[in-house]
């Protein structure tokens, strides 16, 4: 009777020890694919989509196992805020904000006591935008407007440079102001036009066009998406026309554009996700700045 008792603990013991692997890489696989990313873009232009891509280019290469919420805004601030909502609900692993008013909104709802980080891509202003927390992290593209706008000059000879800016986006007003005072600095005449949607956006160029040598648009969301409509107004009227955001300008008739390549910035942005997943805190990343030329266009 021991010796059948002990044959059944020895049989008992060798698959126990046997289904211990097994087990043990049944656990593991559970975590494959656990990495939830929410991505919640303003709206779909050249220069978000480009940075879009450019991060999940970069987390394919990572060896990192991770699915995406895929969510657009469609330039309204309510849905932004809407599909933060629903990142909170989904749980997920990190909420990825590209450009400043969806970022925002991430940062509304995940606050620094949340478990769940922010990253934020293409925003121009972060700590202006309120985005500096021990929970958040991301990529500026914060512009050098004031060589852009020496740029323009040099080129063109302008004396009355035109802005086209949305008064409601925080990155818009910075990129205002930095416009306002690189004209101040050159001696040129600075004439903005305020657009509360990306709608009256032709109305704002015809409205400045008889009164300026050039229009400048920064990296504003409203504006840029918009992009074809100051160009029909310029072109009609023999105005230059200066865009800080070379992926728009295809099919344009825009003189000069130069500026970030968002798919390189998209990476950036990637790069901090990665970081983030693999155990380092949002908070010791902050902000990245992109100060390295081949990250521009011409």
């Amino acid at each position: 009777m021991k010796t059948t008792r002990r044959s059944a603990l020895l049989v008992l013991l060798i698959a126990l020890l046997i289904a211990l692997p097994a087990f043990g890489a049944g656990q593991a696989e559970s975590k494959v694919g656990t990495y939830k990313i929410g991505v919640s873009k303003l709206l779909a232009h050249p220069a978000l989509d480009a940075a879009e891509k450019g991060m999940m280019d970069h987390l394919a290469t990572t060896g990192l196992s991770v699915s995406y919420d895929l969510q657009n805004a469609n330039g309204d601030i309510s849905t932004a805020s809407s599909i933060a909502q629903k990142f909170k609900s989904d749980k997920v692993s990190v909420a990825v904000g590209i450009a400043t008013p969806s970022a925002q909104a991430l940062a509304q709802v995940f606050p620094v006591s949340s478990s769940t980080s922010v990253v934020f891509s293409a925003v121009t202003d972060p700590a202006e935008a309120g985005l500096v927390a021990a929970n958040i992290a991301g990529v500026s593209d914060m512009n050098p407007v004031e060589e852009q706008i020496k740029l323009l000059i040099d080129i063109t000879g302008a004396k009355r440079i035109g802005n086209i800016y949305a008064s409601g986006e925080a990155n818009a007003v910075v990129l205002m102001e930095l416009a306002k005072a690189a004209c101040a600095k050159y001696g040129v005449e600075f004439v903005p036009s305020a657009i509360s949607n990306s709608s009256e956006v032709k109305m704002a160029a015809q409205s400045i066009i008889d009164r300026v040598d050039a229009i400048y648009i920064a990296t504003d969301n409203a504006v840029i998406s918009a992009l074809a409509s100051v160009d029909d107004v310029t072109t009609k009227a023999g105005k230059v026309l200066f865009s800080a955001d070379p992926s728009g300008v295809e099919g344009l008739n825009a003189m000069i554009a130069w500026g970030f390549d968002y798919y390189s910035i998209g990476v950036e942005t990637g790069k901090v996700v990665e970081k983030i997943l693999k155990g380092e805190k949002a908070g010791s990343i902050g902000t990245v700045h992109i100060t390295d030329p081949t990250k521009f266009e011409l």
